[in-house]
């Protein structure tokens, strides 16, 4: 199962605060039924697809661009094929071994 992080970076905002934009895009998910985790830096998402986190991702993107004249997106994609990945996956490999 691929795991995809994006950062959605709107530009040219009357405020600092970003977030009003962001929360519009992660809207999208929540329709989609999407499994996501809201971070304070982006947003964790997997699918079963990697179309499937590339399609949510440009959802996403229009969403945020819906508000705003300009909008950047970052994605990070992680995908493997010998053993599934999943978020909590993931979170409890590198709490194991920080437990060490």
């Amino acid at each position: 199962m691929p795991i995809m992080e994006i950062k959605i970076l709107p530009l040219g905002t009357k405020t600092a605060s970003v977030s009003e934009y962001v929360v519009n895009a992660v809207k999208v998910l929540n329709k989609n039924d999407i499994k996501y985790e809201l971070t304070s830096m982006g947003t964790i998402m997997e699918a079963d697809s990697v179309e499937c986190l590339f399609d949510m991702a440009k959802q996403m993107h229009k969403a945020a661009l819906s508000q705003i004249n300009r909008v950047v997106t970052f994605i990070e994609l992680d995908e493997r094929i010998d053993k599934e990945l999943t978020i909590e996956g993931k979170l409890k490999s590198a709490q194991e071994k920080l437990m060490v």
